[in-house]
Order: C-alpha cells, then sequence, then structure tokens
C-alpha cells in the first residue's frame, strides 16, 4: 500500500489574465471539477496529443506493403452510411418544427 511519503508532486505555477482564469472556471464548474483537476486534465490530454504524433512507428518492409496494399485498394461501401448520406437532410424533406 502506498503511503503519502511515497507520492510525488511537483507544483506548477502559471500566471493567467483574468479572461482565461473565468474561462477555465467556467468549464471546470460545467464539468463537476475542481480548476486544478480540469487544468491538469487538459494539460495531460494536450501533452498526450503532441507524444503520439510525433511517435516513429517502425515496421518491416513486409508489413508496410502490405500496409500500402489496404490504403491503396478500393473503398468497400458500407450499406448503412450509403443509406445515411443518401437520406434527405431534415430540412430538404419538408420538416417543420412546431414552436
Amino acid at each position: 500500500m502506498a503511503t503519502t511519503g511515497d507520492r510525488k508532486e511537483y507544483p506548477i505555477s502559471m500566471r493567467l489574465p483574468e479572461s482565461d482564469v473565468a474561462m477555465i472556471d467556467r468549464a471546470a464548474t460545467l464539468r463537476g471539477r475542481s480548476r486544478t483537476d480540469f487544468v491538469r486534465d487538459a494539460a495531460v490530454r494536450a501533452a498526450e496529443e503532441v507524444v503520439m504524433e510525433n511517435r516513429l512507428i517502425r515496421m518491416s518492409p513486409e508489413g508496410f506493403a502490405d500496409f500500402m496494399k489496404v490504403l491503396t485498394a478500393p473503398a468497400v461501401p458500407v450499406p448503412e452510411i450509403v443509406e445515411l448520406a443518401e437520406r434527405p437532410a431534415p430540412w430538404e424533406a419538408g420538416y417543420v418544427t412546431k414552436r
């Protein structure tokens, strides 16, 4: 079991304009989170995206050839997506909303 002494935390301090803090507070409140939790989660999520965008993917020449074969193969229609795309939009189908 971890004890309080085992936990390592590193404080981060920022100076932000009042308008930024107000926006962060509003968003945190909408999510039911504290400002600290909201900012930490947003920062970690942004950091993960950057790391994943810059991650090197390695594969064998055979694996790359298979990958390219899949990418260059003709697309196979998905019937549900085709049906959805062919449906008229609500504003084109004569729908009228009552107020």
